[in-house]
């Protein structure tokens, strides 16, 4: 039969290379099937939390996103129904976009809302709320802490375990109705982590020492009093110890039988809150299961770019930096490199306790917040998890042998088609 035009063979690829891509393994997918990715319009997102300062800098960073749009917005009750511009009190150093200005602030109740959900809500709030998107078959995106230790929830670093998205595979909403949840980690831990992975998988890490200075925006707004803050070091920030420590250990983990088993060293982890606006800053000293070199310690950092190939529009085109300068990392200088999204690391020398110590420095409200979970979401569609999942084959034909078959009629279509 021949098709009627090229709109018919459009509308019947967007139908079968989803089927494709879910049947056919991995390396075996054709190079030019990229060319499918034009033919989408950008994927819709929403927005939970989207009038405080996390939900802020989802909004400026996804302005001009290649891939999602801000489609859909929600807040508490006390903003539901009003135009964003009304119901925000926009606190970033770009002007809100006129487009989201108008948008009307909608119920936080899954009904109407994308399937690419951006979650930035308070735990308590977390909790009870982003389980029923999940189960309403969303894609969770979330930076919140509620889920990020739950044994079947993957907490992720693009560059340092993606691996461990095998997870979503084993929650219950993925089943029962194809939605999901993933988390990215606290705003302490992203940097470290990112510092510390190279250095793991070359010469293993026994014990952790960190000491962090965490800028005030981490507090959200208003955040810290004035008061208590001007002038002054609060050695204090509730839970952060343990979730910096917990979660240290479990991204750096490895993914086995559908368990992830933490790394297993000893780490301990002082949290200060310091007057500095952004840019949370961790004097660092670890003890490594084999002996290293500076020299091998900076190469380590300097060719770690797991990402190179994937070319996501978020990733850091060197995710750690080195600042070779005696007084550096700095937050007023270094916490914007690679647009915000890159770890800045200085100061290295031996450590007369351990073995190495050395500065960190990374954006917290960017790399450590709204950026971690769009990377995240990057990675999950570079991974086809936002495409609709294929029916089940129920015919008893291998998987690979059925994607054939479709291709094969795809390529008879487009023959009757120019011939």
């Amino acid at each position: 039969m021949r098709f009627a035009g090229v709109a018919e063979v459009a509308v019947t690829l967007s139908l079968l290379i989803p089927l494709l891509r879910h049947s056919l393994p991995r390396d075996h997918i054709p190079v030019h099937w990229n060319v499918y990715n034009t033919m989408q319009t950008k994927y819709p997102i929403g927005i939970l939390g989207a009038t405080g300062m996390v939900g802020q800098r989802f909004i400026q960073l996804l302005e001009s996103h290649p891939w999602f749009e801000v489609a859909w917005l929600a807040a508490s009750d006390r903003s539901s129904g009003k135009s964003y511009g009304e119901a925000a009190k926009w606190r970033l150093d770009t002007p809100m976009p006129e487009r989201i200005a108008r948008m009307t602030v909608s119920p936080a109740d899954p009904t109407g809302a994308p399937k690419i959900i951006f979650a930035a809500l308070d735990a308590d709030i977390a909790r009870d709320m982003e389980p029923k998107f999940a189960a309403a078959g969303c894609a969770v995106v979330s930076n919140s802490s509620a889920f990020r230790m739950d044994a079947n929830v993957p907490l992720v670093i693009p560059e340092v375990n993606a691996d461990h998205l095998h997870l979503i595979e084993e929650q219950s909403w993925r089943k029962e109705s194809g939605g999901y949840m993933v988390t990215n980690p606290n705003c302490s831990a992203i940097g470290l982590v990112l510092a510390l992975k190279p250095i793991e998988e070359r010469f293993g890490i026994e014990q952790i020492f960190v000491t962090t200075m965490q800028a005030v925006s981490g507090a959200g707004y208003p955040g810290v009093p004035s008061m208590d803050i001007l002038g002054n070091v609060v050695p204090y920030i509730k839970s952060e110890e343990e979730k910096m420590e917990a979660e240290t250990l479990k991204l750096l983990g490895r993914f086995e039988r559908n368990v992830i088993k933490p790394l297993g060293a000893r780490m301990s982890a002082h949290c200060n809150r310091v007057a500095v606006e952004d840019g949370h800053t961790e004097s660092v000293s670890i003890k490594l299961a084999r002996p290293a070199t500076r020299e091998q310690m900076l190469a380590a950092w300097a060719e770690f770019r797991p990402l190179a190939l994937q070319h996501l529009p978020m990733a850091p085109e060197q995710p750690i930096e080195f600042a070779s300068q005696d007084d550096r990392p700095q937050p007023r200088l270094d916490k914007n490199r690679g647009r915000g999204m890159a770890v800045t690391v200085g100061r290295l020398r031996p450590c007369g306790l351990l073995d190495w110590k050395f500065t960190v420095l990374s954006h917290n409200t960017i790399r450590g917040a709204a950026g971690a979970a769009i990377l995240n979401a990057e990675l999950l569609r570079s991974l086809g998890k936002f495409d609709p999942e294929p029916p089940p084959d129920r015919s008893g034909a291998p998987q690979k042998r059925k994607a054939f078959e479709v291709g094969d009629a795809i390529a008879d279509g487009l023959t009757a088609l120019f011939s």
